[in-house]
């Protein structure tokens, strides 16, 4: 009798167990957007995405699996972006994220309520996205593009490879509050040292063109270039122009470097996106946006391009290679 009950129990608990496999729940999808001022088919962007993805699945978050990502790309336009965003809304999407400030302007303007994420903003207090930095206090929060370092960094880089240097032309934004505020370090930075600043303020491609034939008339020593809309939109023709007028030159971000220019010292935008995807579970396990302080960039970058060195007929030091993020040969 006993083995016959055994076996009566056992057989019952064989029979039981599919059905209580069946009936466990299934893991919840999360559901974000992520609205990109460009293409994920571009080279770069596809690189920078990486981070970002690791990130996600270290958290726990597979795409495909347990995560849902809506992309939304503007293909290096404006003027879409309103439009995706509001396909983002109309998908009732968790959370977005959005790839630059313009694309979380566009996002926030669709929105008021569904938490935004930005992974690279310049300043993002005075063009509205945030209260302050410190607490955002609405539905967006995210990470800044610069550090207030960025620009005496870069000039600091300059000087390093130029001992020489005495003329340095700046090519800078007259709208972007994080480009005047550059310029106000910068100008401090190059009283220090001694040098006479030749600012030139680029709003659009025509102002690029004027200025670029004054660099060419004056022959400065030496250029910096910050990263602005403009300035990004058009930096293989900066840096075509610097090189073929033999001007050594520093960027404010990477890009820069390798489509041919000199040198670059800037935020790493690929941190911001891996750090992005831990704001992006924060805000999925409940925590509220406007909560959630706008971070500076962690990790500053420099690179150097040698073979535009070469072309340039200057030669890098060695304290400038050893403390390079990226040399491209």
């Amino acid at each position: 009798m006993n083995r016959r009950r055994a076996l009566t129990v056992l057989l019952a608990a064989v029979a039981a167990s599919p059905l209580r496999v069946a009936s466990q729940p299934r893991e919840k999808v999360r559901r974000i957007g992520v609205l990109l001022g460009t293409s994920r088919k571009r080279r770069n962007i596809e690189r920078l995405l990486v981070p970002f993805d690791q990130a996600l699945r270290s958290l726990g978050y597979v795409d495909g699996r347990n995560l849902q990502i809506e992309w939304r790309e503007a293909d290096s336009r404006l003027e879409p972006l309103p439009a995706l965003a509001a396909e983002l809304v109309a998908l009732k999407v968790e959370l977005i994220v959005a790839g630059t400030a313009q694309a979380a302007l566009a996002a926030s303007k669709a929105t008021s309520a569904i938490p935004i994420v930005f992974v690279a903003a310049g300043d993002p207090v005075s063009i509205g996205l945030v209260r302050s930095l410190a607490r955002p206090g609405g539905n967006v929060t995210g990470f800044s593009a610069l550090s207030p370092a960025t620009a005496t960094k870069g000039l600091e880089l300059l000087r390093e490879v130029l001992p020489r240097l005495r003329r340095l032309a700046v090519i800078h934004s007259p709208a972007e509050s994080s480009s005047i505020s550059q310029v106000a370090a910068i100008n401090e930075a190059g009283a220090a040292l001694g040098l006479q600043l030749e600012l030139h303020p680029v709003a659009t491609e025509a102002d690029l063109e004027g200025v670029l034939r004054t660099i060419e008339r004056d022959r400065p020593d030496g250029l910096q270039v910050f990263l602005t809309i403009e300035t990004y939109r058009h930096r293989k023709r900066i840096a075509d122009f610097a090189a073929a007028r033999r001007i050594p030159a520093v960027y404010g971000y990477v890009e820069f470097v390798e489509d041919g220019g000199l040198m670059s010292y800037g935020f790493s935008y690929a941190d911001n996106w891996r750090r992005t995807a831990e704001y992006v579970d924060k805000i999925l396990r409940g925590s509220n946006p406007a909560d959630l302080p706008v971070q500076q960039p962690m990790v500053l970058e420099t690179a150097v391009n040698l073979k535009a060195a070469k072309t340039l007929g200057i030669a890098i030091p060695p304290s400038v290679l050893l403390r390079a993020d990226q040399v491209i040969e």
